[in-house]
């Protein structure tokens, strides 16, 4: 069997085309970015070892894996991440989050920041990534998760400083909180098709706002004067953490739409002293 001929039996098997190529370069050992490669040379004889790989990856992504957790890979925000089911897979949504973070950091010279709940470590490493000045602090509940975003940090080698913590628990003051919290309400119908991704880093109550409410309690006592808090929330929550964001008695609350046109992201800023 050739190249071509494995992309055709997995399009028979009704795999997306992508997602085969991506799953075939992981086999090959080529890195994601080479399709091009794999198109111009898809009459090399694929080996029935790496067939057999190839045919196993298929089945696992026919049953609903993410890609990024049968490739181990996952680019955010032009960074390449290592990711497994010990942390929730990067979505594009989220860099409307790191754009926004970036607009209100630019001209400050040394900002500090903290990024919670970090998972595979993707906010904070594209803010320390960006922002080399920057003092960037990450925490998670997760000891596992942790794990994966150190690895991320090493690789990069970017100096994100790492932390086991509940949300706000044992942090000092920052110029700019930053959150990509669980969201999701329980019971939701979505739910199944992520079944392969950490319970625990979507699903936050019965209405999905429950990390959504602690984080902004806490928040405000954690800003420095004229910080920002800013966080992702589903496509239909942005109206709530607006609301959570005012009666946490923070300023220029507002909100912030994907590629899609989705108000996908909310924030305000403690008002400056005097």
């Amino acid at each position: 069997m050739n190249l071509a001929q494995a992309m055709t039996q997995a399009a028979t098997q009704g795999l997306d085309r992508m997602d085969a190529q991506l799953l075939l370069l992981h086999v090959l050992g080529r890195p994601g970015a080479q399709r091009a490669w794999l198109i111009a040379h898809d009459d090399e004889p694929l080996s029935a070892e790496a067939q057999q790989r190839f045919d196993a990856l298929c089945r696992r992504r026919l049953d609903g894996e993410p890609v990024a957790y049968l490739t181990w890979h996952k680019e955010f925000f032009g960074l390449g991440l290592h990711v497994d089911p010990r942390v929730l897979v990067p979505r594009p949504d989220t860099e409307t989050l790191v754009d926004w973070a970036l607009e209100l950091l630019r001209d400050k010279a040394a900002p500090r920041v903290i990024d919670l709940g970090t998972g595979s470590g993707a906010i904070a490493l594209a803010i320390q990534h960006a922002l080399p000045a920057a003092q960037v602090e990450a925490v998670d509940r997760s000891a596992a998760a942790l794990d994966v975003a150190r690895t991320n940090a090493a690789r990069l080698g970017l100096p994100v400083v790492f932390r086991q913590a509940d949300w706000l628990q044992g942090a000092g003051r920052y110029d700019l909180i930053v959150s990509n919290p669980p969201y999701v309400a329980a019971g939701d119908p979505h739910l199944p098709a992520l079944r392969h991704e950490p319970v625990e880093a979507l699903v936050a109550g019965p209405d999905g706002l429950d990390d959504l409410r602690a984080i902004t309690a806490a928040a405000f006592a954690h800003l420095r004067p004229g910080g920002w808090l800013l966080l992702e929330h589903g496509w239909d929550q942005a109206e709530a953490v607006r609301a959570l964001l005012a009666m946490a008695g923070l300023a220029e609350v507002a909100s912030r739409e994907d590629l899609a046109g989705i108000a996908r992201c909310s924030g305000g800023r403690r008002l400056e002293l005097g």
